[in-house]
């Protein structure tokens, strides 16, 4: 069949494939016409491959036929962004934690977990191993997800999430602030608030010593840079002393040097913006300055320290309200026996008190075996300081309290078991100095 009718291969064996009944007269006509057909199509597409219209016409024939056939509504959801919208955050587990400062400044966070419950009178756990001379100052319990804001001296304030602080063991000193923190030098923090949400009807209270308050929204404080950022403008040779977290309907209470106390509403101060200097929150005279600044809570006692070692508990209900911007009440009967006052705290007598000396002594003791006294009076001696070497009382921190261990317990045969008041130590002076009306200063 190749070499008689000059067929190729393919064509050679397409007719032997093919059955013998479509050889006959009645398949020919079949077979011409498909014939036909081929290559009528074959014509068509050329021409269509010809002429660039008539290609765009089909194209627009058959997209109109697809939507057409499938014009329902969409069932997929279309949204912008992808995984790239997934924040580290959003990987990090939400759990309690609880965030330490020492007095020397090294920081860390550990899980709530870390301090089991115990029984009533057990002995604890150690809680960090520090310096001999350092001590947790600061203890907060917070989330992984809150903010945490530091407060310095510098009246600046610095920003930190939960999980961003190292997580140390138990025993461990953890890492210096200023690894954390753009801190400046001769600058350190002295209030650590932590914020879950920052909303409009909280507030946060600054006081300076030199008697300037400031009220300003939490909200105010949502955006903070990595460098830290301006909490209130501090006067020349002012310093940010204290700052609280209120609700709006709080007491306040402010001490002074000269042991001095004012005790007022909050609201006496105005809602604030974060650049305002604030108001007097107290009058001060002569060289008189603030050393503490509290938040009164209901039942709570007024612990004082002074220069000298002295110190007294008096029941907060001695001291009546006022208004801001007054001189305040005596507090404690300063004379040159106990010094000037150091500081003042708001206690419930479930506390420790760590007190230092300008000589690198360090005490702690129970709030609960300090005497409680009226506010005219100088207090009772919580440590021994060498006058020899003009040693004083520097700082003073309220600690949770400390276990005490048996051997503790155990009193020397010359020691007396309590505290007892030393009648010289006792003063009569008049309680109440006169007010002056209140006076605000720059905004």
């Amino acid at each position: 069949m190749m070499t008689q009718f000059k067929l190729s291969e393919k064509q050679a064996q397409a007719i032997l494939d093919m059955r013998l009944q479509r050889l006959t007269g009645l398949e020919r006509e079949k077979i011409e016409e498909e014939f036909q057909n081929l290559m009528q199509l074959i014509s068509e597409l050329k021409a269509i491959l010809a002429d660039n219209e008539k290609v765009l016409e089909i194209i627009r024939e058959e997209l109109t036929e697809i939507k057409e056939r499938f014009n329902d509504e969409r069932r997929t959801e279309i949204v912008s962004g992808g995984l790239e919208m997934i924040e580290d955050e959003d990987l990090i587990p939400r759990e309690n934690i609880v965030i330490t400062l020492t007095h020397n400044g090294y920081v860390k966070r550990l899980p709530v977990s870390t301090y089991r419950a115990q029984r009533r009178g057990g002995r604890g756990i150690q809680g960090m191993g520090t310096n001999e001379d350092d001590f947790v100052e600061h203890l907060i319990t917070t989330s992984t997800h809150d903010t945490i804001l530091f407060f310095t001296n510098k009246g600046k304030v610095y920003r930190s999430k939960g999980y961003e602080i190292p997580e140390f063991s138990r025993t461990a000193k953890g890492i210096p602030i200023i690894n954390l923190l753009e801190i400046e030098k001769g600058e350190w923090v002295n209030a650590i608030i932590p914020v879950e949400e920052f909303v409009d009807d909280w507030f946060l209270f600054f006081t300076t010593k030199e008697g300037i308050s400031k009220r300003s929204p939490l909200s105010s404080f949502a955006n903070i840079r990595n460098n830290g950022l301006i909490a209130l403008n501090l006067r020349e040779g002012d310093e940010l002393i204290s700052v609280r977290m209120t609700d709006g309907s709080k007491e306040m209470i402010i001490g002074t040097k000269n042991g001095l106390l004012i005790r007022f509403p909050e609201t006496d101060v105005r809602s604030m913006g974060r650049t305002a200097t604030g108001v007097k929150g107290i009058s001060l005279s002569g060289d008189d300055e603030v050393v503490g600044m509290e938040v009164l809570e209901e039942s709570a006692e007024i612990l004082v320290v002074t220069k000298n070692g002295y110190g007294k508990r008096t029941p907060s209900e001695e001291y009546r309200r006022q208004g801001r911007g007054g001189k305040g009440i005596k507090t404690c009967n300063i004379t040159d026996k106990n010094g000037d006052l150091v500081t003042m705290k708001v206690v419930t007598g479930e506390e420790d008190l760590m007190l230092i000396t300008t000589g690198g002594v360090l005490i702690r003791i129970p709030v609960s075996s300090i005497s409680m006294t009226g506010r005219n009076t100088q207090g009772v001696k919580l440590i021994n300081l060498n006058k020899a070497e003009n040693e004083y009382v520097a700082t003073v921190a309220k600690v949770d309290k400390e276990e005490e261990k048996p051997e503790d317990l155990e009193l020397d045969e010359n020691e007396n078991a309590e505290v007892t008041l030393d009648p010289e130590e006792v003063g009569s002076e008049e309680a109440e100095v006169t007010e002056t009306p209140a006076e605000e200063g720059e905004e």
